[in-house]
């Protein structure tokens, strides 16, 4: 008798590869372009939040050397749509936009990055804005400024602002190693006190207030363009209250890295409580996973973006072999299915021979392995223009996250995800009557079905804008769920069970 080998035995089992969701564009959605030549090569940010109080989000997008422009959120389930209205922030030389509650008076303001003066605008409520620059002592300079992040520093009335500045452009025809002065601006008062310079700085892209080592005081990520500097490299601060900020040494274990850096999100990937951060870059993204988290961690990273399937190195449809240029990244969970994908904004600096010039935006989805595929093409998301800014975001409160995205020279694109997708939790911690109103930098935990996923509150990142919205969290089939917050100055909220398909704010 013969033996047949025992292949089915030893086979292993493939994983379930994660649900693709179905994006349908709608380009009569908004209209809108992000235009100019050398000052926009970079920047193009969209700011996501609610200012009209229905639930949606309205949007604030840079126009470069068009205005800036809001665009009212007039969604419904069936169909997204955006009208134009008068804001206050229809001004040029916008690079980038972010929202935030500066005063706490529970009306969202805006911070505009700008080729020039930096604007900050006071929210009046209705979608309607003024400057506040002088009211509020803030200081707008008159670089190039592309990146930006807040925060709220212990003790403090208010927050805590970096500002990231690009190169000279008085030194246009010979750039490199022109790199001006980043920005941090604290608050004296209810007012903003003189900026304070982050020297040295290397021409910086993205900026993040984070609490990397979960030691309740958050560091400044700074996230740097190799193109133009001399000598740099990325960058981490240390901020702590009353104290001049300064770096992360390699004494204290910081490991040199240069890259074309562009953005920076974070997200706690794989469930040890501390977050892994995707920075974005030219044919060199990173998906850094720290070496050994705990107590007392340094800040030592390993780059496991090649094993967990992320690198997005090339374009992945299309045709065109050449490198990929990588602008916003997101963490978000698209399908619903309680895996943290990835959303990267992909495009073109300027002609670059080079680099791709069709160069697909990428979908990546998180299997319960921990790798991801990448599904743009299949989900209809692969857009072969020089996209910049993007935003993750539930435009028509249906549960389903939506994208958008800034193109450079070209019209903004918006997809409304038709699903599929499992059932879903958005929660928005609040602090009544504290200066830091929505808990920036606080965490959001939420255990369902056997598992933690967690959250970071915060603003900045991306790549010269971000959303301002509740914390979205998918369940896939779970349909209960029990939420947290561990506020900003580490006091851990108690469970709490949380309706299913559904926003719920957690007051302290």
């Amino acid at each position: 008798m013969k033996w047949l080998p025992l292949l089915l035995v030893a086979t292993p089992v493939l994983a379930q590869e994660p649900a693709v969701p179905q994006f349908r564009a709608e380009p009569a959605a908004v209209a809108h372009r992000f235009s100019g030549e050398w000052t926009f090569m970079v920047g193009g940010g969209v700011a996501a939040f609610d200012c009209s109080g229905d639930g949606k989000p309205e949007l604030v997008m840079a126009g470069g050397t068009a205005p800036a422009a809001l665009f009212r959120n007039d969604s419904t389930e069936g169909a997204l749509r955006f009208t134009p209205i008068p804001a206050g922030v229809e001004m040029t030389d916008v690079a980038g936009a972010y929202a935030l509650d500066i005063d706490a008076d529970a009306v969202t303001d805006l911070v505009l990055l700008r080729v020039g003066e930096n604007v900050v605008l006071r929210g009046l409520g209705n979608c309607r804005f003024e400057r506040a620059n002088e009211a509020w002592g803030l200081q707008g300079g008159d670089a190039w400024t592309t990146a930006f992040a807040a925060t709220w520093e212990a003790g403090a009335p208010w927050p805590t602002l970096a500002f990231g500045n690009y190169i000279n452009r008085a030194e246009e025809a010979f750039p490199w190693g022109s790199c001006t002065e980043n920005w941090l601006l604290r608050p004296d008062g209810r007012r903003f006190a003189a900026p304070i310079p982050l020297t040295p700085s290397y021409c910086a892209l993205s900026m993040l207030f984070t609490d990397w080592n979960r030691s309740g005081q958050p560091a400044l990520r700074v996230s740097n363009d190799r193109e133009y500097y001399k000598g740099g490299q990325e960058q981490l601060w240390h901020v702590a209250p009353a104290t001049p900020p300064r770096l992360y040494s390699e004494a204290e274990g910081w490991q040199r890295l240069r890259i074309w850096g562009m953005g920076i999100a974070g997200a706690d990937l794989d469930g040890d409580r501390y977050p892994e951060y995707f920075l974005t870059s030219m044919a060199d993204n990173k998906l850094q996973h720290l070496k050994a988290p705990g107590p007392g961690a340094l800040p030592q990273y390993d780059d496991t973006a090649w094993a967990r399937g992320v690198t997005a190195h090339r374009p992945y449809t299309g045709g065109d072999p050449r490198p990929s240029t990588a602008w916003h990244p997101a963490f978000a969970d698209v399908n619903n299915d309680g895996f943290t994908d990835l959303f990267v904004a992909k495009g073109n600096v300027w002609e670059m021979p080079d680099f791709a010039e069709q160069d697909p935006n990428n979908l990546l989805l998180q299997g319960a392995d921990g790798t991801f595929t990448e599904a743009g093409d299949r989900a209809g998301v692969a857009s072969g223009l020089q996209a910049r800014g993007a935003a993750v975001v539930d435009l028509n409160a249906d549960g389903r996250l939506d994208l958008v995205v800034v193109n450079r020279n070209g019209p903004a694109e918006i997809w409304r995800n038709a699903g599929p997708g499992g059932h879903w939790v958005a929660i928005d911690p609040l602090q009544e009557g504290a200066p830091n109103r929505n808990a920036i930098n606080g965490w959001v935990e939420l255990r369902a079905a056997g598992r933690v996923q967690r959250q970071e509150v915060t603003v900045g990142g991306g790549h010269a804008g971000g959303t301002f919205a509740p914390l979205h969290f998918g369940l896939g089939a779970a349909n209960q769920a029990e939420a947290r917050v561990i506020w900003p100055d580490g006091t851990e909220g108690p469970w709490q069970p949380v309706p299913v398909d559904t926003v719920t704010q957690i007051r302290r």
